[in-house]
């Protein structure tokens, strides 16, 4: 391959990876074209891009970012692809639900950058599976907040029912 074709190759990673909050570097080797399709299709009908690349174009990609992605460099051997994703456990379910329903160790994960964080092994899936989405974490916060002014418009409510019988027993009287 001639250098101007890696360079573009490696401008469009990183154009790609810019455009996506986290992504997943799993190892897809040995799929056949008939589960490769299911999970193509998978990730489409989840949002998740899928995009197979080399180690080396990655990693020079992720250099060319501005960003210290280093700590996953160790995992980038083998074959790679990447699950790109702007929902953070996203790609983890689809690998659990995927490796599940089809009786298959593949996609495994070798790492991920998820909520800006850097997450590196196969053990790791299940910590990703629970991570909550940035839209996750507003909806408790304001469930949070709701839940003691619910309680004090509730107490006004059933409080007022009762002030208002008192006020009209003492009228009556």
């Amino acid at each position: 391959m001639k250098k101007e074709d890696k360079s573009v190759i490696i401008e469009q990673i990183k154009e790609t990876i810019g455009s996506y909050s986290h992504f997943y570097v799993t190892n897809s080797e040995g799929l056949n074209a008939e589960d490769t399709s299911k999970l193509r299709k998978a990730c489409f009908s989840k949002e998740i891009k899928l995009m197979v690349v080399k180690n080396k174009l990655l990693i020079k990609a992720l250099e060319s970012t501005g960003t210290d992605f280093s700590p996953l460099f160790d995992s980038l051997k083998g074959s790679s692809a990447l699950l790109l994703s702007n929902t953070g456990n996203a790609p983890a379910k689809l690998i659990k639900e995927f490796s599940k329903t089809n009786k298959l160790e593949k996609p495994a994960l070798k790492a991920a950058y998820v909520e800006e964080s850097f997450y590196v092994g196969a053990d790791q899936l299940e910590a990703l599976i629970n991570i909550k989405s940035k839209n996750e974490l507003i909806a408790d916060v304001i469930a949070l907040l709701q839940s003691p002014a619910k309680n004090v418009v509730s107490a006004l409510q059933s409080g007022g029912n009762t002030l208002h019988g008192v006020l009209q027993t003492l009228s009556e009287r």
